[in-house]
């Protein structure tokens, strides 16, 4: 399944690795371990249009114009606190991006966002965003997130999760139609909770062993 505006990475190694996540026997440590090496494999696809140029290097051999990268620099932004499994491995691969976070928890009853906390990088107009958390559920919280980095200026931002609901997909269009979500699977539900089926749990509570 893919769109402009919707792509779902279905590479073998990002499938198997969800399928292990997604095992209620996990301990924390595999978890957290599997979470880093699949949101890196979700970095590559993420940014695979990032623009290019050349600049002159001396190779060993000779000399030559070889590719580097162009155009507006990153920014991650973490939605914790779940969203800071992702943001490790990402920076695995894009060490030199800004860093932001958005504080947001849900509302059990709600099931609306509450904002806690927020830190962004500066002159967020002038960097291409991408948000990073596993879970796009009910959506809210990915809306509200981008809200606060559009208000901050940002103007090209893209979502990164590990799992998404159609409710999600549909509620985050319908608020963002411009932000491309990628994601490594669109599974079935939300149950009456709010929590995606059949979907891993809490992500949050995986990753650090909570409950």
């Amino acid at each position: 399944m893919s769109s402009p505006d919707l792509v779902v990475v279905d590479h073998p190694l990002v499938q198997h690795k969800l399928t292990l996540m997604r095992e209620q026997g996990r301990s924390t440590s595999e978890f957290r371990q599997l979470l880093r090496e699949i949101s890196q494999l979700l970095a590559y696809e993420i940014t695979r249009d990032l623009p290019l140029t050349t600049k002159s290097i001396e190779t060993p051999l000779t000399s030559m114009e070889a590719p580097v990268l162009d155009g507006k620099k990153l920014a991650l932004v973490s939605i914790l606190r779940a969203g800071n499994g992702l943001l490790d491995g990402v920076l695995d691969l894009i060490p030199a991006a800004r860093v932001g976070f958005v504080g947001l928890y849900r509302d059990e009853e709600t099931l609306q966002p509450v904002q806690y906390y927020l830190k962004l990088p500066h002159e967020l107009d002038r960097r291409r965003v991408i948000v990073v958390d596993p879970m796009l559920a009910t959506g809210n919280s990915a809306a509200a997130a981008i809200d606060l980095l559009k208000e901050a200026g940002a103007t090209e931002i893209s979502f990164l999760c590990l799992l998404a609901a159609p409710e999600g997909i549909e509620r985050l269009h319908q608020a963002h139609p411009d932000v491309q979500i990628v994601t490594a699977s669109v599974d079935s539900h939300l149950n009456d909770v709010g929590y995606i089926v059949p979907g891993l749990g809490d992500a949050g509570d995986r990753m650090f062993g909570t409950a």
